[in-house]
């Protein structure tokens, strides 16, 4: 089995194949704890994880804290509002006096790119980036793999199409750079103003035209249009984007009938998705939510043994759950 030797989980780009791997075949071990009547391994039984998340979030800030509560760790939890960042204190000031705390683990979300490994330079706990602007969200990427793996069986050799504001989209960075390390054929689709040209000499296929790209694909991830980021209009109207970009059950007809429908939440239903295909029986938008906790029980096991000099291994589920 392959070492995790990162102190820090901060994005998909700088990873290798066998670490993304790793951290998917790690969340596969984890994923049934959370199928047992008693859901919890004691893991990380007297480590500490600290989850300072600094824009707000539901699923990923709810995911991290059951996925560290099923891992027996003891969790330290704030918000930026109720911090003394609104002092004035500093995001690395406030990450130092958490970590002279002896917390083993630092979990960060902020709405500006690089704070995360900004505080990883300066901290000697390990570090999970939770999202960081419009950079990555690499644990959200990470789900997105998980479940693409799980539906289809492989990853290599599929045509994945992602849909949507791909210019402010963390989650489609590190989607695209985990589907293509993992030998994906990846189409980006939207409006030109939305689509970085960039991203074709990556190794993206960019479409601007749904219509096209869709028939092609055996898994469809639509984002939702990242407003909060735009600090000017890319589209005429939410109107003519859902003609163009919405995802229906009449654009569906078009699709190949095991294409399977994603998004990372939160869906604006009537938007990116009609409730049609959102709650139909295409849709794994709430499998990715299961597994989400799964697989950031994987990226907190690995780093905090990383931390602590310890080799990472999946822990031998104990009889009936019950911790031993």
């Amino acid at each position: 089995m392959k070492k995790w030797t990162r102190k820090d989980l901060l994005g998909l780009e700088d990873l290798t194949r066998e670490e993304l791997l790793l951290l998917i075949d790690q969340a596969a071990a984890f994923k049934e704890i959370s199928l047992r009547p008693i859901k919890k391994v004691p893991a990380l039984r007297g480590r500490t994880v600290a989850l300072c998340f600094l824009e707000p979030s539901t699923r990923t800030r709810a995911s991290f804290e059951l996925a560290a509560k099923r891992l027996s760790a003891d969790i330290l939890s704030f918000q930026g509002s109720s911090s003394s960042l609104v002092k004035g204190e500093t995001v690395l000031d406030t990450a130092r006096n958490i970590e002279a705390m002896r917390v083993d683990v630092l979990v960060i979300r902020d709405n500006t790119s690089g704070v995360p490994a900004m505080v990883a330079r300066g901290v000697g706990c390990s570090v999970v980036n939770a999202g960081d602007g419009s950079h990555e969200h690499p644990t959200q990427g990470l789900v997105d793999l998980f479940t693409i793996r799980e539906k289809k069986g492989r990853i290599e050799g599929l045509n994945v199409l992602i849909v949507g504001d791909i210019l402010h989209s963390r989650v489609a960075r590190s989607d695209f750079w985990g589907l293509v390390k993992l030998g994906a054929r990846v189409t980006l689709c939207g409006p030109p103003t939305l689509v970085p040209p960039v991203m074709e000499t990556l190794g993206a296929k960019v479409s601007y035209r749904l219509e096209e790209a869709l028939p092609e694909a055996d898994v469809v991830i639509a984002l939702r249009l990242q407003l909060e980021r735009q600090q000017e209009r890319y589209i005429p109207s939410f109107r003519e984007y859902t003609k163009l970009y919405g995802i229906d059950l009449e654009k569906l007809k078009t699709a190949k009938p095991d294409l399977i429908v994603m998004h990372p939440g939160p869906v604006n239903r009537g938007v990116e998705l009609s409730p049609e295909v959102a709650d139909g029986p295409q849709s794994v938008i709430l499998e990715q939510v299961t597994n989400g906790i799964a697989v950031r029980m994987a990226a907190l096991y690995l780093v905090s043994g990383t931390h602590h000099g310890q080799t990472a291994e999946v822990p031998e589920p104990s009889p009936e759950g019950v911790e031993t």
